[in-house]
């Protein structure tokens, strides 16, 4: 049957107008969840070949970035790298162990911490030296022992164990031992992005570059006492069993007494600070560990399903190191900018000073991961615990969201997510 033009032109109008509702209806529901504009996100890849990637590929490093190769539509307009690892860090390697390091050099994001891995051996010493910069580590495997000796002439020797920590103030000397059947494995954080393992102060440098007469005068002995002394520094090299805790003690005492606050904490068998069905959180910071006076630190325990809450931290920025799991986090800027990345063990990531994040735990084993920040205290600002201390009526304008859902907001920091 023929359709007159008038009735053409009706039908056609009421297709545009339903494909225009449509076409509105599935924006409408697109939008949520992808909110700017331009729009980003496999969402809108409507053509069938635009999220194609049919160039030339690295299937292993690509697998280890979904988040990176399929951003979820929230990113948007991209910011600096915040990714970094030890795993893909060159190993310096010596008789006696090994160290990598992840430094403001390589990883320009990391402006207040520097971050080294080191592996000793079975009695391996990192030689005698000091830093001009504070050093905090965490132990990740094995039996280290740690000596020390603060400005006053007070001296410390300690063994630590898997989660124990050591932190030595700037410029005081030490120097750390592995023990046991496999040595000691341990993370060091400095605090200043553009410290390095290069540019440590080490007793064998100084006296190789000190002349003969001058070391003879200092210490009392002749010249020739020091015929065999090391030409080039030894960083790390293999020693002998050091024997006894309580002998290296005993050895070491002087009349001045031990220092004040040691310089070794356990932050594993610590009780947890905030726990829920999610997790928990364990602190060390001045307060708790007293010599820790620029860095304070975060053991974060997540559970399978679990998140770390949307947060900030408003003092500092925030170095991660992934110790266990598979973890997403998400970081929020002004702009707005957006931007998601996946970590897994030996990662590092960075979080500028009071950037909204949140890490959600990916795997199907516990997530664990260290905060570290360049600062005397701990702290920081749950979303929740804001948008609940607010007058209710601000906050539902705002989200258009109802009392209801309001109420069930949590009303104290929970630190990890479900509670």
């Amino acid at each position: 049957m023929e359709v007159s033009l008038p009735r053409r032109r009706m039908l056609a109008g009421v297709a545009l107008s339903a494909a225009a509702v449509s076409v509105a209806a599935s924006a409408k529901a697109a939008s949520f969840g992808n909110p700017d504009s331009p729009p980003e996100g496999r969402i809108n890849g409507r053509s069938p070949t635009s999220v194609d990637n049919p160039g030339p590929q690295n299937p292993a490093l690509a697998g280890q970035f979904p988040s990176f190769q399929d951003p979820p539509a929230t990113d948007v307009n991209g910011m600096p790298i915040f990714w970094a690892s030890f795993n893909n860090a060159h190993k310096r390697i010596q008789d006696g162990g090994w160290a990598r390091e992840v430094t403001q050099a390589d990883f320009a994001i990391s402006s207040d911490i520097a971050g080294v891995n080191m592996r000793l051996s079975r009695n391996g010493i990192r030689e005698l030296h000091w830093h001009q910069q504070a050093e905090w580590a965490i132990m990740v495997d094995g039996r280290c022992r740690v000596t020390a000796l603060d400005e006053q002439g007070r001296p410390q020797v300690a063994d630590v164990q898997t989660g124990d920590l050591w932190y030595i103030p700037a410029g005081l000397p030490h120097s750390l031992q592995g023990l046991g059947a496999t040595g000691a494995e341990f993370v060091l954080a400095f605090d200043n992005g553009r410290a390095t393992e290069f540019n440590t102060l080490m007793l064998t440098d100084w006296i190789a570059h000190t002349p003969p007469d001058v070391l003879a005068l200092n210490f009392g002995v002749p010249a020739e006492a020091f015929a065999n002394i090391p030409l080039e520094q030894r960083w790390i090299f293999q020693g002998e069993d050091p024997g006894p805790l309580a002998a290296d003690q005993q050895a070491v005492k002087a009349g001045r007494g031990a220092p004040p606050h040691p310089f070794v904490f356990s932050l594993s068998r610590k009780a947890p600070d905030r726990q829920t069905r999610g997790g928990f959180v364990q602190i060390a910071d001045s307060s708790n560990f007293n010599a820790s006076t620029t860095i304070a630190a975060a053991l974060v325990t997540v559970r399978p399903g679990g998140m770390r809450e949307l947060h900030w931290h408003p003092h500092a920025d925030e170095w991660q190191y992934y110790i266990k799991g598979a973890a997403r986090m998400t970081v929020f800027d002004t702009g707005p900018r957006a931007q998601t990345a996946d970590f897994r063990p030996g990662d590092v990531g960075y979080v500028k000073k009071s950037l909204g994040h949140y890490v959600e735990n990916t795997g199907s084993t516990d997530l664990v991961f260290l905060e570290l920040f360049k600062s005397a205290r701990y702290a920081e600002v749950s979303l929740s615990d804001w948008l609940t201390h607010v007058p209710p009526q601000l906050v539902m304008e705002h989200l258009n969201i109802d009392r209801e859902t309001l109420a069930r907001f949590s009303r104290t920091r929970p630190d990890i997510v479900p509670v």
